[in-house]
């Protein structure tokens, strides 16, 4: 690219400097304006736009917002008049939202950063290092006395934050007396169990935990779910999938439904949402895809899930780029019908707000919300 040349103040009393000056400016436009159109064309500048647009200082949102695409009808859950909001911008990768509807915030993770933060309903406001340092925490729920539940990747545990403020380790160790890989997400049963994933990621790496140098995909053990059913026992509950990864119950507490991201790191995994029976024991039977992250030729990843009251599934999804990476929403039956265009990946949802109707998603480095039409079929 060319070399823009300084514009030099001209005297325009003079005639031949007039001239002398009008070429220049000629020339200066025409060099601006290529640059300008270069810029524009550029992936990166459609990219900053596409992000600029959510910020509360940004452009106007146009309703109704073009990014939220229905695909059937049985999406009926767009709004008119309601913006894409980024609440927060500043994490090196967010993950983990839950909503606590007594204190009426939402807590999620900085992975990287080892701290939680907390977005205040109120008034927006955000409190960094919520929990400093958080053992490297990936996922966070509540369970249905209030209390919270933390999967950490650093310390290969799952933990539980008392009313006293002190923690409760609810396991370190798998049945089989080994460690975990690195505790991911769960959900807990209104009856006061829980199931989680272990897939690992936080023992691969010392960005998001402590890397074990194992030389596997699997850190420890072969990547499973867990069942805990009192502090100090877990049990494994299904391991079908390569590498678990979000989870979630439906709405009759009758299903739970499992991202496997196996695919980075095993050759013969698939990109799928598996879904299996909760049968009268807590063990989960009869274990089938439910959904294929497949769309128009592209794969990517589906991380954190969540079922509204209606038993769709709402996906963060990513690793894909523009037109791909942000929430695909799958019918009971499996199929696609809609999505959320986001300029991240987004890692994880949860619904909350005052009516629960607020959909929160971790982008990359920000928290974003959107109103829907739907409410969460769960506590978080």
């Amino acid at each position: 690219m060319a070399r823009i040349q300084e514009h030099k103040f001209v005297d325009l009393s003079k005639p031949t400097q007039r001239k002398h000056d009008e070429e220049t400016r000629r020339n200066f436009l025409r060099k601006v304006s290529g640059i300008a159109a270069l810029t524009a064309m550029a992936p990166q500048a459609f990219a900053r736009n596409f992000i600029d647009k959510y910020d509360a200082d940004g452009p106007i949102a146009r309703y109704p917002n073009p990014d939220v695409i229905v695909l059937d009808k049985r999406f009926k859950y767009k709004l008119g008049n309601t913006p894409i909001l980024r609440l927060y911008r500043g994490t090196m990768w967010a993950e983990g939202p839950a909503w606590n509807g007594v204190g009426r915030y939402l807590i999620w993770s900085d992975i990287p950063a080892n701290e939680q933060l907390r977005w205040i309903e109120e008034d927006g406001h955000v409190s960094r290092q919520f929990r400093y340092p958080s053992g490297n925490s990936n996922g966070n729920t509540f369970d249905y006395y209030g209390r919270q539940i933390s999967f950490e990747h650093g310390n290969r545990r799952v933990v539980r934050y008392e009313y006293d403020g002190s923690v409760t380790v609810m396991a370190d160790k798998a049945d089989n007396g080994k460690g975990f890989n690195a505790p991911n997400d769960g959900m807990c049963h209104p009856d006061g169990w829980m199931y989680f994933t272990d897939p690992g990621y936080g023992g691969l790496m010392n960005y998001e935990g402590v890397r074990l140098n194992t030389g596997s995909p699997q850190p420890v053990q072969k990547e499973a779910v867990y069942r805990i059913d009192e502090a100090g026992k877990a049990i494994k509950v299904a391991d079908e999938p390569f590498k678990p990864n979000g989870l979630c119950f439906s709405p009759d507490f009758k299903k739970v439904y499992v991202a496997d991201t196996g695919l980075s790191h095993y050759k013969n995994a698939k990109s799928v949402i598996w879904v299996y029976d909760v049968d009268s024991n807590r063990r989960l039977r009869n274990p089938r895809v439910f959904a294929s992250m497949e769309m128009n030729g592209h794969v990517g990843f589906a991380d954190g899930i969540r079922c509204d009251e209606d038993g769709n599934v709402w996906a963060g999804m990513g690793w894909v780029g523009d037109g791909y990476d942000g929430v695909h929403i799958f019918a009971p039956d499996g199929t696609r019908i809609g999505q959320i265009r986001m300029p991240e990946i987004v890692s994880n949802v949860c619904f909350g707000g005052t009516k629960r109707n607020r959909l929160f998603m971790t982008g990359s480095t920000s928290l974003y919300a959107v109103f829907v039409e739907t409410r969460g079929g769960t506590l978080t």
